[in-house]
């Protein structure tokens, strides 16, 4: 009896025991379901999240390119309208082998009339005097191997009479510049200010000199013969020139300025050939003036030369040796300063009403180099001035100015007196002096930049 009780005890206890299991394991099942659904609900928490976030990238990503699509739309249209007013309606086209495109535009079509003071202009032809010279200088030192040169698109063909050539600026030349608005501009102040009383003023926008000048005196005009080289340009935003600037004005926001030479511009230009430029401003490089006939202002004449055009052939070291002539004047009738290029070539006038100072005679000249120095990692550029070799290695080696000379009131061209010279960085880039009976008065100029003594 016992024992059968003590079987059904045991039995009891175990049926007990696997209620308690049973109780056990549902209790872990419902827990292992709630953490279950704890973590569903916290994944489906997460994709939610995740979604959310993708939306909203997308949303933004729409928005950023709605507005991205808008600015780069707004700017297409900006370029369009600048191409049309820069690019007028050519009579014929002349495609030069250094990849330009040269316009023959109708003669009383082109930018200069766009100007409001100029709306009702009648063009000049001719200048109703050219400066005399009052003495006549044999050959040069080394004249035998100096030789003049031209322009490269006349290889392919000339403009006809009663049009005069433009260089076609493309939409690659206008997105190169910083702003359209400042396409064909120079970025700085950029006048060599020989007595500056403190001369570091000078470089630490950048821009180096290497002149000879006058000042003190009523200048009318200034010449000079100026040796063509290709200078090397480090990077970009830097330039390498070689010019004359007729100043009027003070070294302030005044300052008005006639400039023409030649300069290797890749920012401007879009390569490194060597060209023909000029330039003119009345407020000291702010709002007015520009580079070539790439704003209204200078009135063209010639059919023969395209300003920002190629100058073919260039100096080589040691070898060869090219240079164009440049005359800048003051016609005494009307008051308009004209240039002229080469022998013959009137090319031009800037009207005397684009000016304040200027409507009267200068009050500087200066003759020489000058070049942007950006001072990448605290460097001195490797941009060269004119032949990038420093003055005193001489002809065929380094770059001239000769036949220097100015207008007096007279209307004659004369030796200017007084002369002097002035350079940033004597080291980096510099200037020598000359006089002699083949030359007139002359000098050497330029450097390589960054050297061993120029770091």
């Amino acid at each position: 009896m016992t024992r059968k009780l003590g079987h059904f005890h045991h039995r009891k206890l175990l049926v007990v025991e696997d209620q308690d299991k049973d109780i056990v394991k549902n209790k872990d099942n419902s827990t292992s379901g709630f953490r279950h659904c704890q973590f569903e609900a916290k994944e489906m928490a997460m994709g939610i999240q995740y979604l959310l976030t993708r939306m909203f990238m997308l949303c933004m990503s729409m928005v950023f390119s709605v507005d991205m699509a808008s600015t780069s739309s707004s700017q297409n249209l900006q370029v369009q309208d600048q191409l049309k007013l820069l690019n007028k309606p050519a009579v014929r086209s002349i495609k030069s082998s250094d990849g330009d495109m040269i316009d023959c535009i109708n003669i009383t079509h082109q930018p200069a009339f766009d100007h409001p003071l100029l709306k009702n202009h009648t063009i000049q032809m001719t200048p109703s005097f050219r400066p005399e010279s009052v003495s006549a200088r044999k050959q040069g030192i080394g004249s035998s191997s100096s030789r003049t040169n031209s322009q490269l698109w006349h290889l392919n063909g000339r403009c006809p009479k009663g049009t005069i050539p433009i260089r076609r600026t493309r939409k690659g030349d206008l997105l190169r510049a910083s702003s359209i608005k400042a396409f064909g501009k120079k970025k700085h102040r950029t006048f060599p200010q020989p007595k500056s009383a403190d001369p570091d003023l000078i470089s630490q926008n950048g821009h180096q000199h290497a002149i000879a000048y006058v000042e003190g005196d009523k200048y009318y005009g200034a010449k000079a013969t100026i040796n063509v080289w290709e200078p090397k340009i480090q990077q970009p935003g830097e330039f390498s020139l070689s010019q004359i600037w007729i100043l009027g004005g003070s070294f302030g926001r005044d300052l008005n300025s006639i400039e023409a030479g030649w300069q290797v511009s890749p920012d401007l230009y879009g390569d490194n050939h060597t060209r023909l430029f000029t330039y003119w401003t009345s407020d000291a490089y702010g709002s007015t003036g520009c580079y070539n006939l790439l704003c209204s202002g200078f009135v063209q004449t010639n059919n023969e030369i395209a300003m920002g055009g190629s100058i073919f052939p260039v100096s080589s070291y040691h070898d060869s040796q090219y240079d164009i002539s440049i005359l800048v004047w003051k016609d005494p009738k009307d008051g308009n300063w004209w240039m002229k290029f080469g022998k013959d070539k009137v090319v031009g006038y800037w009207p005397s009403l684009l000016f304040s100072h200027l409507s009267g005679p200068a009050s500087m000249i200066e003759w020489g180099g000058e070049v942007v120095n950006s001072e990448s990692n605290g460097q001195h550029t490797s941009t060269q001035m004119g032949s990038g070799h420093f003055p005193k290695e001489g002809f065929g080696r380094a770059g001239y100015f000769k036949d220097i000379e100015v207008v007096d009131g007279s209307n004659n061209l004369r030796v200017p007196k007084g002369i002097a010279t002035f350079t940033d960085q004597s080291n980096c880039y510099d200037v020598e002096i000359g006089k002699g009976a083949k030359w007139g008065t002359y000098f050497y100029f330029g450097g390589p930049g960054r050297s061993p003594t120029c770091p």
